[in-house]
């Protein structure tokens, strides 16, 4: 089962992309900027933190960076950092629901946090340039 903590963690990921030249971002800054409450933020970064697709820096100048490129961070890897293996028990269900699990990892996996960033400044009208 996928929970309300994915799609609010890449969100806040596809902020810190945004944002990837500027160096540590403070989590207030990408809780506002996403609209996600800063204490639910600092308990999905913390396992993001652990899991390896976040670094975190300390201090007056501190905040978090991605830990890769975006177009390295696989959206399913996401997902189950977060929520854990995704249609674990489906095979007890059946075939069909082996299929369900099975094409939702595929869409999952078949897509980077950098693609995420593109198809959302495609449906704002922006044209993103990486470099």
């Amino acid at each position: 089962m996928i929970t309300t903590k994915s799609p609010y963690a890449v969100r806040a990921l596809c902020e810190l992309a945004l944002r990837a030249e500027e160096g540590p971002v403070p989590i207030a800054e990408i809780a506002r900027a996403r609209d996600i409450p800063v204490q639910f933020l600092e308990s999905l970064f913390s396992i993001l933190r652990r899991g390896g697709i976040l670094q975190s820096q300390r201090g007056v100048k501190g905040g978090y960076q991605l830990a890769r490129p975006p177009e390295e961070i696989n959206i399913l890897e996401v997902v189950e950092l977060l929520e854990g293996e995704i249609g674990q028990g489906a095979s007890e269900h059946g075939p069909l629901w082996e299929d369900v699990v099975r094409a939702v990892k595929d869409v999952l996996a078949g897509h980077t946090l950098r693609d995420v960033v593109e198809r959302e400044a495609q449906q704002a009208g922006a044209t993103m340039y990486w470099i």
